[in-house]
Order: C-alpha cells, then sequence, then structure tokens
C-alpha cells in the first residue's frame, strides 16, 4: 500500500472522547510529532521563521526543521523553563510566522501573552501540549484550547506508547487537515502491530525482574529507546543537506522517527482498542499525577516553583515535576540504584545543542535565544521526576548531601557569568 492509502479507520470514537474534552475539534493522529508537522504545513509557509523553547526535545527541532521553517529560539523563565514573553526583542517578534509553546513537562506556558503578542503580528499560535493533557491555565481554560491549534500525546500522561492528536478551533478545516495527515501516513504492518502489543509484556517482565539493561535493549529493539546520551547525535553535514531539501518529512526521516518509528504509521485495531482503554482512563492517571505533583511542591525539593494552589491556581497533573536540585548527575545516579529513571531531560539548550563544537555553525539551523543563561541555568539544573513516585523519590534525595537551588537574580537577568549563587 503505497504512502497515503493508510487511512485509520476506527478513529472517530477516539476524537470524539477527546473532542468533548476539549471543547474542540480532535483529528487522531499516530504521534504528537506528527500532529505538530500537519499543524506547521498548514499554518506556516516553507521559509518561515518559528519561536520556539530550547529547553525542548530535539526531535521537535527537527520537525520545525523538516516542515522547511527556522527555529528561533526564546528568553526562558529560569524557574519553569517556559517562555519568557517580555524578553523577547520587539525585533524578533516583527520577524514570526508562528509562535510553538510547550507547556514543558505539564507546566503551561504564559499562553494568554502569547496569544496577544500573535494576534498582534497576524501569526498563529500552536500548542506543543504532549506533556499536558489535563492541565489548565490560571482562568481555568485547558492547555490547548487557546492557539489556532495544538497538539497532544497519548505516548505520555495515556501511556498508550502510540497516537496523538490535533486540536483546531474551526470545523470547517477538518477535510483539508484530514487529507494533508492522510497523504503523511504509512500503512500499518503486521509485524508493527505484533511488537506492540507485546511490548507491554515485556518491558514488565523484564523491569518486573529488576533487569534495567534487559529492558534498555527491549526497548531500543522496538525502536523506542535510541539516544545513548540526552541528545542524539546532530550530523551537521547530513542535516544541511536535510535542510536544503525541506519542506518533506522523508529528508528528515532518521532524526525525526527516533524512540517512535512508527510515528506516522496508519495504526492498526490492537493500537485503537489498548488507546481507547488507557484514554477512557485519563481522569483516574491524572488523579494520581496531580497528587503526587502536590506532595512534591510541598517537600522541600518544591520550593523554587512555590506552594501549590498559590495564587488561586490549582495543582497541575504535571507529568514531570522539575525540581530543581544543586547536583543532578548525583541524584539521577542515586534514584537509579533504586530502579528510579529519571527521563525527558533537555540538556544542553537547542542553540547550543545545533552548535555542536563550533558556536558560529548554530546559525546554520537557528536563531539562538538572545538572553542564554536562563536556559541554560534551567537545563542544568532541573531533575524532572514521575510523580507517581513522588514517596519514593524524595527518601532518595532527602538522603543525598544536596541542596534544592532557586536561580540567582543575575541568571534571570541574564547577567552574572554562570556558576554564579543558587548552586548554579
Amino acid at each position: 500500500m503505497a504512502r497515503g492509502e493508510g487511512r485509520p479507520e476506527g478513529t472517530a470514537a477516539l476524537e470524539a472522547l477527546m473532542g468533548r474534552r476539549l471543547g474542540r475539534q480532535c483529528l487522531y493522529t499516530p504521534s504528537c510529532r506528527l500532529a505538530l508537522y500537519v499543524a506547521l504545513r498548514h499554518w506556516c509557509g516553507p521559509g518561515g521563521r518559528v519561536l520556539m523553547s530550547s529547553v525542548n526535545d530535539d526531535v521537535i527541532f527537527f520537525v520545525v526543521l523538516a516542515a522547511g521553517l527556522r527555529p528561533v529560539q526564546a528568553p526562558l523563565d529560569p524557574v519553569d523553563g517556559s517562555i519568557d514573553v517580555a524578553a523577547v526583542p520587539e525585533e524578533t517578534w516583527r520577524g514570526l510566522s508562528a509562535v510553538i509553546t510547550t507547556n514543558l513537562y505539564g507546566n503551561p506556558d504564559p499562553v494568554a501573552a502569547l496569544r496577544a503578542r500573535c494576534d498582534a503580528a497576524g501569526i498563529p499560535l500552536i500548542e506543543d501540549a504532549a506533556h499536558a493533557i489535563g492541565s489548565r491555565l490560571p482562568d481555568g481554560r485547558a492547555v490547548g484550547t487557546v492557539g489556532d491549534a495544538a497538539a497532544f500525546s497519548l505516548s505520555k500522561h495515556v501511556g498508550a506508547k502510540t497516537g496523538g492528536f490535533l486540536a483546531f478551533a474551526e470545523p470547517g478545516l477538518r477535510p483539508e487537515l484530514t487529507a494533508l495527515r492522510d497523504a503523511l501516513l504509512e500503512p500499518a504492518a503486521l509485524g508493527s502491530e505484533a511488537l506492540y502489543a507485546v511490548r507491554p509484556y515485556a518491558e514488565a517482565g523484564v523491569r518486573g525482574l529488576r533487569l534495567v539493561r534487559a529492558a534498555h535493549l527491549a526497548l531500543r529493539l522496538l525502536g523506542a529507546e535510541e539516544r545513548q546520551e540526552i541528545r542524539m547525535p546532530l550530523r551537521a553535514g547530513e542535516l544541511r543537506r536535510a535542510v536544503a531539501a525541506a519542506p518533506g518529512l522523508d529528508p528528515f526521516e532518521s532524526w525525526v522517527r527516533v524512540d517512535m518509528h512508527p510515528y506516522r504509521v496508519a495504526p492498526g485495531r490492537v493500537r485503537l482498542r489498548r488507546t481507547a482503554r488507557l484514554l477512557g482512563d485519563l481522569d483516574r492517571r491524572l488523579a494520581l499525577h496531580r497528587a503526587g505533583t502536590a506532595a512534591l511542591l510541598r517537600s522541600r525539593w518544591g520550593s523554587g516553583h512555590g506552594e501549590p494552589g498559590a495564587g488561586g491556581t490549582r495543582t497541575q497533573p504535571l507529568f514531570r515535576v522539575p525540581l530543581l536540585v544543586s547536583d543532578r548527575d548525583a541524584a539521577i545516579a542515586a534514584l537509579a540504584r533504586r530502579h528510579i529513571t529519571v527521563g525527558y531531560l533537555y540538556d544542553p539548550p537547542l542553540d547550543v545543542y545545533a552548535a555542536g563544537n563550533d558556536p558560529d555553525s548554530s546559525a546554520a539551523f537557528t536563531d539562538p535565544s538572545p538572553l542564554p543563561r536562563p536556559a541554560a541555568w534551567f537545563a542544568r539544573h532541573a531533575l524532572p521526576v514521575d510523580p507517581c513516585r513522588a514517596d519514593e523519590v524524595l527518601r532518595v534525595l532527602d538522603g543525598l548531601p544536596i541542596t534544592p537551588v532557586r536561580p540567582p537574580a543575575a541568571v534571570t537577568r541574564d547577567g552574572a557569568a554562570e556558576g554564579s549563587g543558587g548552586g548554579g
């Protein structure tokens, strides 16, 4: 079956369920990264410039490049890694084609301020809500309901290891967005469905026996864990050739598919049945994440984020809680000894990553942040932990000779040298 002929069947119920949660139109996609690519291709013409966070998954960086767009790295708040709207230079706003939020770990970006700036500039706001199913803005609106479009992941809170949604406000766009998605799909393969069916049992079995190395090997064989380090290899020479061939996913396939080879494979019945079951259990999962988040934020390790409910806001059901610690490597090693894995690290920031060993080479792929130190400080000190294991995490951290930290005032103003104060 040729690409574009593998249209997913049986997704209407999933789209309706998610649509009721958001009050928006929802289009099922095999992954969040494909949903984001569809949004960028629809709302942005090739050659445009897109403001985004530098503390983000490198896959998203490559998705933006694959859409024929140039990433522009935004200044960030060093406490939660969100975009610092007021610190974005005016000349940057004048040259943008779109803004992508991150909602890092489920903490909402300042989307109301971003929406106002996008409206003033006449450009779309696209919400990356991969970490943020269930997160809400201070005014009570759900993350993913403010922008022109929002991309959701069912691999995170839902735990389906597959699938996503593109949410959008205008019902009239459905035929066009559906056609764009369908043209990108690859047909489901029997082997892919079989691997998906056995994956939960393989992971549970080796982890239940505490065979951590075997677990990682199993995930690599399933195409679900490929990075040997936090960031995948950039391969600058190959990337330049891919950028020259953009827009299009094919030149970027080796980067965009990392840790999720079936990211654009039409789902089969096994995937859809399991996804529907897990999505139906979402509220219970969110309650567990919310309770664990509250426990972590109440602890001394959560001091960098304030008390839950401060300022009249509710505790978010965070996908991961980014505790700010003086020695993250020591914390990761100690947690690993207790078989607690710390993932979803985004260090170094994307503009540093794009530069590799040559500080001038980042300009080939992205505009660097005008204020890089807050992002670098957050990326180095953030320890994103699973709130569902809050009690275990706190016991381990409380036994270590490390401390919680807050960004020094000089870092929040991008002033002092790296390493000044606050454990930095």
